[in-house]
């Protein structure tokens, strides 16, 4: 029995129920999401040890939530659809999901693919934690945390969403568009990443002028001061 938690991310009740049965009956705990937004959240909230990933799912589609695991973190992600086109076979695994299997499938066959990928993870041990370090500012990826002079900053999620996607490429201008896009929220206006970015500077202080303003296209995080933080740091 390893006790080890998955996430199940599907939004086909008869399935999840199935897939949860299967990982319970070999000792596996498990969390549920029918939704992209629930399994963000319960992502960040439990860490689970794998994801079981549905690319047909709502607000975002598995693909958006492949692509916001892997900006922040290497949790293993299995993908599961019914997508059998080449085209998103290839986009899951480029995305950085780390096996793929086609609907419909057996629960014995998933049960296998899981143990797999997560002996090879654990074989390979654990990657260095991703952050970027700019002057006093400095931002943890996975942890989704970030701090200014050694003292942690009370940031919110989207607060901490627009800083992680301008921290994964330090130098580089993002539109307003793009940052807009990494919130998962279709109904938001562009014009609301100038606040959210004004309210982020006024909670940064000190660092906040590591935020800079890109004229006629959005914002960057400065890389002038970019440094790599110690592993044991």
């Amino acid at each position: 029995m390893s006790g080890e938690l998955i996430l199940v991310v599907e939004d086909e009740p008869r399935i999840a129920e199935l897939l949860e049965r299967g990982l319970h009956s070999v000792g596996y705990r498990s969390e549920r999401a029918a939704s992209g937004s629930r399994a963000l959240e319960l992502w960040r909230a439990a860490r689970p040890a794998l994801i079981l990933l549905d690319l047909n799912i709502p607000t975002p589609d598995g693909l958006e939530v492949l692509r916001t695991v892997r900006r922040e973190s290497d949790t293993p992600v299995i993908i599961l659809s019914a997508r059998a086109e080449e085209i998103d076979r290839l986009l899951g695994l480029e995305l950085g999901a780390d096996d793929y299997v086609l609907k419909p499938f057996s629960p014995r066959e998933v049960l296998l693919r899981v143990r797999t990928v997560l002996r090879r993870a654990q074989a390979s041990g654990p990657r260095q934690r991703p952050q970027v370090q700019v002057g006093e500012l400095r931002i943890d990826l996975e942890a989704f945390e970030a701090s200014c002079g050694g003292e942690t900053l009370p940031l919110t999620r989207v607060h901490l969403e627009l800083l992680s996607r301008l921290a994964s490429r330090p130098g580089r201008a993002f539109s307003r568009a793009e940052l807009l896009d990494n919130l998962g929220d279709g109904t938001l206006h562009e014009r609301t990443v100038d606040t959210h970015i004004r309210n982020l500077r006024a909670r940064l202080g000190n660092c906040g002028a590591q935020l800079e303003t890109v004229r006629g296209v959005g914002y960057r995080l400065n890389a002038a001061q970019l440094s790599v933080p110690d592993e044991d740091s």
